[in-house]
């Protein structure tokens, strides 16, 4: 069963497609891959991120506060609005990550956030997590604003399933059509070239992986999907006002 509430500790690197085929074959002396991508080299993981009309939640975000928040919802591949899917609040707190999810039905998880008001509990259901994200929503007047997908490669440490290792590519998102079952698809957030890698341990990471960073010149960077989308945006559209003026004058 997924696990629904944990604690870790996240670090984020950039690196090139070279670098990857490299370290993902070192990787595999202390790793082992996640169970589906022992028969698949991917998976996708797609998200519908929620914020305020002002955009406050990623806004606060971005100014790199000692605490911070975000909700978002998460499906495995292209769901049904009958499949289940995580609806979920993930929190950074002095550098420590805290996400707490629950399952629900898409259509359930739509009608959650739209109304905020909890839906009938059912077995696959976290009753807590349920009660906090109600009080989440009751906080936030959120909206869906931001769709993003990406295909992911995970690793697990053999002797520690606590050290878990991601890398992403083809991070993809749009800013309309809000929905998961409306497909995948997306404008590209990075150059083919570049992959994120992410580090994702309860506690310090293991000697043998910090050697192998240092070996390959990898260091970890501040890094979000979402803020870099919106900082994207922003730009895109001071820049479309910015040729505005100029036609105007």
């Amino acid at each position: 069963m997924a696990i629904e509430v944990f604690n870790r500790h996240e670090n984020k690197y950039l690196l090139n497609s070279d670098t990857y085929e490299m370290l993902s074959k070192k990787l595999r002396e202390y790793m082992e891959l996640d169970e589906y991508n022992k028969t698949h080299p991917f998976y996708t993981i797609s998200n519908i991120y929620y914020d305020t009309h002002d955009n406050h939640l990623i806004r606060t975000s971005l100014a790199k506060p000692k605490y911070k928040e975000k909700l978002r919802l998460r499906a495995y591949g292209v769901p049904s609005l009958e499949d289940k899917v995580y609806l979920e609040i993930k929190k950074k707190v002095n550098g420590m990550v805290n996400k707490r999810r629950t399952k629900l039905i898409l259509r359930e998880a739509y009608e959650f956030v739209n109304t905020g008001e909890k839906p009938e509990i059912k077995k696959y259901m976290n009753q807590q997590v349920l009660k906090e994200l109600e009080y989440f929503l009751k906080v936030y007047k959120l909206s869906p604003k931001l769709y993003l997908a990406y295909d992911r490669q995970a690793y697990f440490a053999i002797n520690n399933r606590d050290l878990r290792l991601t890398f992403d590519t083809n991070i993809r998102t749009r800013r309309e059509d809000l929905r998961l079952e409306a497909g995948d698809y997306g404008d590209k957030l990075l150059d083919d070239d570049v992959w994120l890698m992410e580090v994702k341990a309860e506690k310090c990471i293991p000697v043998w992986l910090a050697k192998i960073l240092s070996e390959y010149k990898l260091y970890k960077t501040s890094f979000s999907k979402y803020g870099t989308e919106y900082k994207s945006m922003i730009k895109k559209r001071l820049e479309m006002r910015g040729n505005e003026c100029l036609i105007h004058y």
